[in-house]
């Protein structure tokens, strides 16, 4: 992945969700995972305080839920399926009084989970992000709504110099409501696979819509 598509995704997350400096970001993620990129920069790109979790402190309902109190973090990512394990935890609903946003990804979301999140942690904005290995971090956000009754949740629109497309086997865009394979154009793809030409080579095409 290259600095500029980084660049791009910091820029682009500043731009949606907005910290200040009045914001804590709790970094828990490996720093091994992407994920973790922007737990690490973001909030020092804004001036926001930077929290970093105690060694596999991700894994500790318990752990989390007495940080988020103690430091008063705001902004704080899951994996779904961790996500789940902390807002059935007994403590979850006192950490809504300063929690703003959580931000999923690396899994897909249940629309079951969305609505459980909600009614454990009302006020809290929920987003749903997505982002392939191919790129750098996210592609794609959602904001899960509370109303919102669809049976799946939406891996969402583009974000910030970033194009999403839904092609055939021919690379020709597929009508709405036809399956097909999702695309990624723009400054967030990568260069290709490390020392792997072959599979770089597969995986990788000229972006066919591009000016």
């Amino acid at each position: 992945n290259e600095h500029r598509a980084v660049v791009n995704r910091l820029a682009w997350m500043q731009e949606a969700y907005r910290l200040t400096d009045e914001d804590a970001v709790l970094q828990k993620t490996p720093f091994s995972f992407d994920v973790s990129v922007w737990e690490f920069f973001w909030p020092v790109m804004v001036g926001a305080r930077l929290v970093v979790s105690k060694p596999e402190g991700h894994k500790d309902p318990a752990y989390l839920a007495e940080t988020i109190k103690r430091e008063r973090i705001t902004t704080l990512h899951f994996v779904p399926s961790m996500l789940q394990v902390f807002v059935e935890h007994a403590d979850a609903p006192s950490c809504a009084e300063t929690l703003t946003r959580v931000v999923c990804s690396g899994e897909a979301l249940p629309a079951a989970l969305v609505r459980r999140f909600h009614e454990r942690l009302p006020g809290v904005d929920l987003h749903n992000l997505y982002g392939p290995t191919e790129a750098a971090v996210d592609v794609t956000a959602w904001t899960c709504e509370a109303d919102d009754a669809r049976a799946s949740v939406p891996i969402g629109r583009p974000i910030a110099n970033t194009r999403i497309y839904i092609l055939d086997p021919e690379m020709q865009p597929v009508p709405i409501g036809v399956a097909g394979e999702l695309h990624i154009g723009g400054v967030q793809v990568a260069r290709g696979y490390l020392n792997r030409p072959e599979l770089t080579a597969e995986r990788f095409v000229a972006d066919p819509f591009s000016a």
